[in-house]
């Protein structure tokens, strides 16, 4: 019985609404450790009626080209008349799903991404890059424009185009600094104007920014900080693997900004998932919400949330 299970098949059941990353999240815990188990397929249910947020679509992205790569079946199941298979296909989610995952009732024929790409303001489609491939030019000043765009109501909405600037830089730099990994990143945007929303998300499938900063902080003050209170001062103090290295203070900046417009920054690690809200002008540890014990996804999945007005 256990080796059945074990060489068996587990299934990730979204739900038929609205799908944000504590939905996915608890979803990913009833399906098992998909990634770290030794379950030979994985079945992907999306139910008529399912919605997904644009930083739960770019995670399950990554979860699917992940359990490829790890020589594991992936079968994504579709609802009659699903309303997600053809907002994933806009926004490009299929044109960058490995070949080898399977589609039912079928992969979409045409990319409506590749035949509507700009033609939403408020939609930045999913972009893929990584150390080997470099970022397309154009894609910061794409999704600072779709986040200004969505601001334009805000009387801050020159400053939030120059921070904007910053923060997506930085999160694509992070990338290069902490993946090591062969597969590629992802970033996406979404302006949801009926939840007063913008929210932008980078997605990787590397090591994850603590595995790779952990060796490096051994013996100093930061070694016996919990996984929380260190993803916490990695945006306050803007941590580096190397002390003379100043590249962690890009993310420090980037937090800095986002504060400045009350935007919330959720961060997906290898099994712990930490939502930090902004308090007194700073991310604080006791402001931090966490998901612990979470089902394996390799990478770091940084997502940013703020009020279009």
């Amino acid at each position: 019985m256990a080796t059945s299970a074990l060489i068996g098949e587990c299934t990730l059941e979204l739900q038929g609404s609205w799908v944000d990353a504590w939905k996915f999240e608890k979803a990913l815990m009833r399906c098992g450790d998909a990634l770290g188990s030794l379950y030979h397929t994985i079945v992907i249910r999306v139910p008529s009626g399912c919605s997904l947020m644009i930083d739960v679509i770019i995670r399950l992205l990554s979860f699917c080209n992940q359990a490829v790569a790890c020589t594991k079946r992936v079968r994504l199941e579709f609802g009659e008349a699903s309303r997600a298979l053809g907002y994933l296909n806009r926004i490009g989610f299929f044109d960058h799903l490995a070949p080898a995952v399977e589609v039912t009732p079928h992969r979409p024929i045409f990319s409506g991404a590749a035949i509507h790409r700009g033609g939403n303001r408020g939609l930045v489609e999913i972009e893929r890059f990584s150390p080997d491939k470099p970022v397309e030019q154009n894609l910061v000043p794409r999704l600072v424009a779709a986040v200004t765009r969505g601001c334009s109501a805000r009387s801050d909405v020159t400053e939030i185009g120059d921070a904007m600037y910053s923060i997506f830089g930085e999160l694509v730099k992070n990338v290069f600094d902490h993946s090591r990994t062969n597969l590629d990143a992802y970033a996406a945007l979404q302006t949801y104007p009926q939840g007063n929303r913008v929210t932008v998300a980078v997605s990787d499938s590397g090591i994850g920014i603590l595995s790779s900063l952990r060796p490096a902080l051994r013996g100093g003050k930061w070694d016996n900080l919990s996984d929380v209170d260190l993803v916490v001062e990695i945006f306050r103090e803007g941590i580096s693997s190397k002390p003379e290295d100043k590249r962690g203070m890009g993310l420090k900046s980037s937090a800095r900004h986002a504060i400045g417009f009350r935007a919330d920054l959720d961060v997906r690690l290898l099994n712990q998932r930490v939502l930090l809200k902004p308090s007194n002008n700073e991310y604080q540890p006791n402001m931090a919400y966490s998901q612990d014990q979470l089902p394996l996804l390799w990478g770091t999945h940084i997502a940013f949330s703020f009020k279009l007005d």
